[in-house]
């Protein structure tokens, strides 16, 4: 018996031993290649994703898909961390100034993505009405992380990139609505639904209530605890735990960890003073995790989709691209936006991860007969879109004039400049 337990110790070093291994080589290949796609002049987010692909199952093969499986609870807090600092940029005082043309900027640019890729699904390519507007509506959602970086690493600011984080953040809340409605369409087409149509729309009016409700409050927890802090090591601690906890009630309770984290900022930001520490100190603690994460995303994807995606994949990346930039340059013309945001908003929009990757879990269950297809569709979006994206996003900052404005913000208000960590 002895023995036993002696060997499953041993076995369990060893286990441990290699997740420590990989990790650290994933880490260190992230890191190579940022500094190469630095020498190229792109943003590090390119490089942390080709370097994931290279090391992944599409290239070398030492990072396989169970290991990516296994290093989930890395990107699941990445995820939480990049949703809080996002919501940071929702105070309410400049929302006021900004509120209604970000709104309507957002409503406009997912309205076009749904709208083209429907069309040319359905009526351009006769493909069946349900598989037609899942995949429309899954083609909303835009991954905040890569243009979050893209904008960190530049130290953008300006008419352009003011409106990129709200507009992302909100982009997200009416990708899920819109999720749950086709979702109801289509089964209701389908006749496998045993709910009624209010019922079903109901389900995700009620997600993402109950998201914003839980992140407030968690906000305010988080205000006060924050206050008593007694330094900046335990203002870490307790803030990277509040994001944790965040993320373990709304998966416990079926909710959306993004959203509740993006409101938990937001209340933060509204109701404590000082809480540009507590971002601060988030951010200190983040750089690594990112690093991961997108390494980690570059080593998921697989170039084997090439071979299967066929026109209909070409087509989505066409249309939702289009959508985009269509949707976000008339809604910016609706409310008379800067002509820079007008222009160049929806270029810094096409990237797509996380939350479209989530809800391809979710076809499964609402049209598993069209569930491999749509998959395949939208995961060969995400590849194509995770490596271009940051690339369009930096284009579309240095197209603005925006790349250096933090600096030259600060430099005309005589405020001298805190060093952020670029990575």
């Amino acid at each position: 018996m002895l023995q036993k337990g002696k060997a499953r110790t041993i076995r369990w070093g060893v286990c441990i031993v290699d997740v420590l291994f990989r990790i650290g080589i994933v880490l260190l290949a992230g890191l190579v290649g940022a500094k190469l796609a630095r020498m190229l002049r792109l943003p590090n987010v390119t490089g942390y994703l080709v370097a994931g692909l290279l090391i992944g199952q599409s290239f070398l093969g030492f990072v396989s898909t169970e290991d990516v499986d296994s290093f989930g609870i890395i990107s699941e807090m990445a995820l939480a961390i990049i949703a809080f600092s996002i919501g940071s940029e929702f105070v309410f005082e400049d929302m006021r100034k900004l509120g209604k043309p970000i709104l309507v900027i957002t409503l406009f640019e997912v309205l076009g993505a749904v709208t083209l890729v429907f069309t040319v699904m359905y009526f351009g390519l006769r493909q069946p009405f349900a598989f037609s507007i899942v995949i429309a509506a899954m083609s909303a959602s835009t991954a905040p992380a890569a243009t979050l970086l893209v904008i960190r690493q530049y130290r953008a600011d300006g008419p352009l990139t003011q409106a990129v984080l709200p507009v992302v953040a909100l982009d997200d809340v009416f990708g899920i609505m819109a999720f749950g409605v086709a979702a109801s369409v289509a089964r209701l087409t389908l006749g496998s639904s045993e709910s009624s149509l209010l019922q079903m729309l109901v389900r995700p009016v009620g997600e993402i209530a109950g998201s914003l409700s839980l992140g407030a409050v968690l906000g305010v927890l988080l205000s006060l605890a924050a206050k008593g802090a007694g330094d900046r090591d335990e203002l870490q601690g307790i803030s990277i735990g509040a994001i944790l906890v965040a993320v373990g009630l709304a998966n416990r309770l079926h909710l959306s960890p993004l959203l509740t984290c993006i409101m938990m900022g937001t209340v933060l930001a509204n109701l404590m003073r000082s809480a540009a520490r507590v971002f601060g100190s988030v951010n200190d603690f983040a750089p690594p995790l990112y690093v991961l994460f997108f390494a980690l995303a570059g080593a998921s994807l697989d170039l084997g989709i090439l071979s299967q995606v066929g026109i209909l994949g070409i087509a989505y990346i066409a249309a939702r691209a289009a959508g985009k930039m269509l949707g976000a340059a008339v809604g910016a013309r609706a409310v008379n936006s800067d002509e820079k945001v007008a222009r160049y908003l929806g270029l810094a929009l096409l990237p797509q991860g996380g939350v479209a990757i989530g809800l391809t879990v979710l076809v499964r269950q609402i049209v598993p007969e069209y569930a491999p297809a749509i998959t395949t569709i939208v995961m060969f979006g995400v590849l194509v879109y995770e490596v271009l994206g940051p690339i369009a996003a930096k284009m579309a900052i240095a197209k603005a004039g925006e790349i250096n404005g933090r600096e030259s913000a600060h430099d005309k208000q005589n405020i001298p400049i805190v060093e952020e960590l670029v990575f």
